[in-house]
């Protein structure tokens, strides 16, 4: 496995601070703002404006990176190359750390240049992956962390990134999907709405607890489902000081939630 790290400090408290502050003035001006409210958003608001509680609005936005974030000026740099950030985890309250799937290139090609970009604070070569390499990526959270973190919103995954546009699904209630399509306004004033559409909230309900998903996260990071496996079941349960029965009844449950979310994912109509 390659790796590259450089040193670096945080700004993550000014970011933190900057995204509260907007999440709370984008609450009290997500009523009146319509005129800077996507047409799209604003025909299905009409369409259906008694959307009740167990409904939810998901929408896809494409919207320009801004050019201080390393992923745009990599981006940028390779216009060809598809980008797919796969997850995210919390490394510290201003730091993330996430699988990225990029295409073309055989493994640690791109390791050098990633970890050259500011907010970028190591690179790991994980493995080649197809017709391109994952890398594990520990960066310095951007605003919409902490704005996701105030309303209380996950992050859909993949995200897809190529030239520089970002692909993002933003799933929530009608008040929180307008906060942050306002605020997707203020990184970027000509994103665009490519599709709206409203869902019923359980086919959207997380399937793993957090529990589950730190579980889960550990045994990937462990190469418990890489294949070949890099570790077994015996030597995960050792590495987490678990019981090699109950490790096993845990990944059984989380694998089934999984299936299953995925199966009603794909039946699902609207």
């Amino acid at each position: 496995m390659d790796r590259a790290r450089k040193p670096g400090r945080s700004s993550g408290t000014d970011s933190a601070r900057s995204a509260s502050a907007i999440a709370r003035s984008l609450r009290r001006s997500s009523g009146t703002g319509r005129s800077r409210t996507p047409e799209r958003f604003r025909k299905l608001r009409r369409k259906d404006e008694n959307v009740s509680g167990d409904r939810l609005l998901i929408a896809t936005l494409q919207i320009r990176i801004p050019e201080t974030f390393g992923i745009r000026r990599f981006s940028d740099a390779h216009p060809e190359v598809l980008i797919d950030i796969l997850n995210r985890s919390d490394v510290s309250k201003d730091l993330s750390v996430s699988d990225y799937w990029i295409s073309g290139r055989p493994p640690g090609v791109w390791s050098r240049e990633l970890s050259g970009y500011p907010d970028v604070v190591s690179v790991d070569s994980l493995a080649e992956l197809g017709d391109g390499c994952l890398y594990r990526i520990t960066y310095r959270n951007p605003p919409i962390i902490y704005l996701y973190r105030e309303l209380g919103l996950p992050i859909q995954f993949p995200l897809h990134v190529r030239g520089g546009f970002l692909h993002w699904e933003v799933v929530a209630r009608r008040s929180e999907s307008a906060i942050v399509l306002q605020y997707a306004r203020t990184i970027d004033p000509n994103f665009r709405v490519v599709s709206i559409r409203s869902r019923p909230l359980k086919s959207h309900l997380p399937p793993l607890s957090d529990a589950q998903r730190q579980l889960l996260a550990q045994a990937m990071a462990a190469g418990y489902f890489a294949v070949p496996r890099a570790i077994t079941l015996t030597e995960l349960a050792n590495k987490l000081d678990r019981s090699k029965s109950t490790l096993s009844e845990a990944i059984a449950i989380i694998e089934r939630r999984l299936l299953e979310s995925a199966l009603r994912t794909t039946t699902m109509t609207p």
